[in-house]
């Protein structure tokens, strides 16, 4: 992560951020210190693979407490507006059609939340501003057909609605 990339976020994804940080500094690292006491009580460190264990979990929860205060401290929340254009924080249906939407079996319509990348999860159809689909969405408006240079190739869709997230 670059030292001071400002970190798009909505405001549910802020939101989730700020409850998993509390969640690891009240709970996880309390639940952590308690494993690395009970392993000191085996004994021997040098051959305590629980003590080692714990340890790892240890430095991997300070990191996501490290990531997650970074990313909040660059974190610009994007107020969202009218649901006349699509930016992130919208939610837009589209439909895909056209030839190569055909051959990667996507035709259709399909809805999609804009976010910032630290959100993004194509699993749950929160497209990153800066994927090709969702860069593609941003700033159509209802009933612009839009092209979306994918990997694939170009996917045209057409927007059909947009609403808040």
């Amino acid at each position: 992560m670059s030292e001071n990339k400002e970190i798009i976020l909505t405001n549910e994804g802020k939101a989730k951020l700020e409850e998993e940080l509390s969640h690891l500094i009240s709970v996880t690292r309390k639940e952590v210190s308690e494993k690395i006491k009970e392993a000191r009580s085996f004994g021997d460190l040098s051959e305590n693979a629980e003590y080692d264990a714990a340890k790892d979990e240890q430095a991997e929860v300070e990191a996501r407490i490290s990531q997650i205060e970074h990313m909040l401290k660059h974190a610009k929340v994007v107020e969202v507006e009218s649901n006349d254009v699509v930016s992130v924080g919208k939610k837009v249906k589209v439909e895909f059609f056209g030839e190569l939407a055909q051959l990667m079996g996507m035709t259709g319509e399909a809805e999609y939340t804009i976010v910032g990348s630290s959100e993004a999860d194509p699993a749950l159809n929160k497209l990153s501003y800066e994927s090709p689909i969702g860069s593609a969405c941003l700033n159509k408006t209802v009933g612009d057909t839009v092209n979306a240079d994918t990997p694939g190739g170009v996917v045209e869709f057409r927007v059909l609605d947009i609403e808040n997230a």
